[in-house]
């Protein structure tokens, strides 16, 4: 899967939350200053090409939507950061979020019983 820049990375998280809008849609989420039509029109077709993004006709116009899940996109992008960065040990990777973000032993033991439950 490849990965996506940020702007398109952007676009995909309006998408999967709406699950279909038209570039209008995706344009009416994002955050302004609101990018040009046009910009976000190149972007979804992007996508397209990446295989990240689909469309069907409606009247005039196209609806977008995506084709990959975000959960699938986010794990590639977790194993990616742990393999680059954490020598692909996520518990290296926990250990260093821990120290700089001063987590308690007590929000260590939240997310785990969170992990325990999620096994069950």
């Amino acid at each position: 899967m490849k990965q996506l820049t940020k702007a398109e990375e952007e676009v995909m998280q309006v998408l999967w939350r709406l699950e279909k809008s038209n570039v209008a849609g995706v344009i009416d989420e994002l955050p302004e200053p609101k990018p040009a039509y046009n910009t976000v029109s190149t972007i979804i077709r992007i996508l397209e090409s990446k295989g990240f993004v689909d469309h069907e006709k409606e009247g005039k116009g196209y609806l977008y939507y995506p084709i990959v899940k975000k959960s699938d996109y986010s794990n590639q992008s977790i194993n990616k950061l742990v393999d680059g960065y954490f020598q692909g040990s996520f518990k290296s990777m926990v250990s260093f979020f821990m120290k700089k973000n001063e987590m308690s032993l007590s929000e260590l033991e939240s997310i785990m019983n969170e992990i325990k439950k999620d096994k069950k």
